[in-house]
């Protein structure tokens, strides 16, 4: 019986793995490609551990009444759960005259996640990812996979460019008829001239 494995180990702590979770999907959520690539079994875990946070996002942005801002907020604070948080000793560390360091891309993570891929997926009622196998890795041979999110910029200037595709042997399909037409029938005219 299967009771109470729920989850890959990979291999390592709890700790570790929780870690390394929000590691990787604060660079999925990051990346300008809206994609990362890792191992097989790596990116299926990380699937509905990002998946949770989107749908957290996607209700955030579908909010309405009176109490949007603190529904959005308390939602916010949820999700920063996924994510390393944000530098401790930021006002500490700072002297006069020094610029405070940089937050943390998890920070990062969470302005984009509600931002704008809330908005993205606001319609969607799941699936936000998808994972692409890739083959063998040629050191170790580890399975590597791609796992990206979906309706991405790449996937809807593919989109378009194949209708235009479609579209355009159509057109001249119209226009090649249209300019055969009249030369038909001044040639069935010549003909019965004959």
């Amino acid at each position: 019986m299967r009771h109470l494995k729920a989850h890959r180990k990979l291999g390592r702590t709890s700790e570790h793995r929780m870690s390394m979770l929000r590691n990787l999907a604060t660079s999925l959520i990051n990346s300008r490609e809206d994609r990362i690539v890792t191992t097989l079994p790596k990116a299926k875990e990380l699937r509905p551990f990002v998946e949770r946070v989107i749908t957290l996002s996607r209700r955030a942005a579908s909010l309405e009444g009176d109490n949007t801002e603190a529904g959005a907020l308390h939602l916010r604070r949820q999700a920063t759960a996924y994510f390393h948080a944000g530098n401790y000793r930021r006002a500490i560390t700072t002297r006069r005259g020094q610029t405070p360091p940089p937050r943390t891309s998890g920070v990062a993570a969470v302005r984009r996640l509600f931002d704008e891929l809330g908005e993205r997926f606001k319609d969607r009622p799941g699936g936000y990812t998808r994972i692409i196998k890739m083959g063998r890795r040629s050191g170790d041979g580890a399975e590597l996979a791609i796992i990206e999110l979906v309706d991405n910029a790449r996937e809807k200037e593919a989109l378009t460019a194949a209708r235009k595709r479609t579209k355009a042997p159509g057109k001249k399909k119209a226009t090649d008829t249209k300019a055969k037409a009249p030369a038909a029938e001044q040639e069935e005219e010549s003909g019965s001239e004959a």
